[in-house]
């Protein structure tokens, strides 16, 4: 226990240097930061135009009003933002480290490869617009709806949300490893986006095979919609278990398969 806990330690302080170079190298090159900042602004603009199709349309959708269905895409933008900032400038590169060598290197760090590889880069200018977005429309809509507003729901939503941060972890890393056996996977970066998007609406609009694929398969859905779910009082206990289970085994089978794919790693520079 006392081993766990100072490698616990170690990692942690190596994940704050990582996150102050990132910041001192994006702060080095301020123009890029904030073209960075107004690009994902745009893209933000553009799915907040679906919020404004939604209140336009003034109407239920599967019995959730506008402003319920704005915490479920409030919930989506935060998380996203989360993502944009630590997953996607990490995964997105895994495929250029097979493919040029690069990859060898890290191998050789006295740190856990994995660690290295996926955790190494953080964008704050893809974050910030997000996050900003995002907690603002959680907050209105939590007023609008009338939730009540108490220390168990808070903490049940930001629990859930830090579990769906998480979980996003090893369902978007397993399909970026298959960069270690194909050469290109532009078309496995689209699909794995493409299913993110899933999360900006109520899985509940879906029909019930695919809400039970995207919850126990590809636990999609456990990313943004349970925290909203929670707050209103819409989640059952067995799909509270689950979102603490899933986290634990998809973790364990993502690097059973990290593991398996280093093993069969062939040295492009070799």
């Amino acid at each position: 226990m006392i081993k766990l806990f100072s490698t616990l330690k170690k990692y942690i302080k190596i994940y704050f240097v990582f996150i102050k170079n990132s910041l001192m190298a994006q702060m080095e090159f301020r123009t890029n930061f904030i073209i960075s900042i107004c690009t994902e602004c745009a893209f933000l603009f553009a799915k907040l135009l679906y919020v404004i199709v939604i209140f336009h349309a003034g109407t239920k959708i599967n019995g959730f009003s506008p402003y319920a269905m704005l915490m479920f895409i409030g919930s989506y933008t935060v998380i996203t933002g989360v993502m944009d900032a630590i997953y996607f400038p990490n995964l997105s590169k895994i495929s250029d480290y097979v493919r040029n060598g690069d990859l060898d290197m890290m191998i050789i760090k006295p740190i856990s490869t994995q660690f290295l590889v996926t955790m190494r880069y953080i964008d704050f200018g893809l974050a910030v617009p997000n996050l900003i977005a995002g907690i603002a429309m959680v907050v209105i809509s939590w007023v609008k709806i009338a939730v009540t507003f108490n220390i168990i729901n808070i903490i049940g939503f930001v629990a859930f949300t830090i579990i769906g941060i998480i979980i996003s972890y090893p369902i978007l890393l397993f399909p970026f490893l298959l960069s270690f056996w194909v050469v290109k996977i532009q078309a496995i970066s689209d699909i794995t986006w493409a299913l993110w998007d899933f999360n900006n609406a109520p899985m509940t609009i879906y029909g019930k095979w695919l809400q039970r694929i995207g919850i126990f398969i590809i636990p999609i859905f456990v990313i943004t919609n349970f925290a909203p779910m929670f707050v209103m009082n819409i989640l059952s206990k067995g799909l509270i278990f689950w979102a603490i289970t899933a986290p634990i085994i998809f973790f364990i089978l993502v690097n059973k398969f990290w593991n398996y794919a280093i093993k069969n790693y062939s040295s492009a520079s070799s």
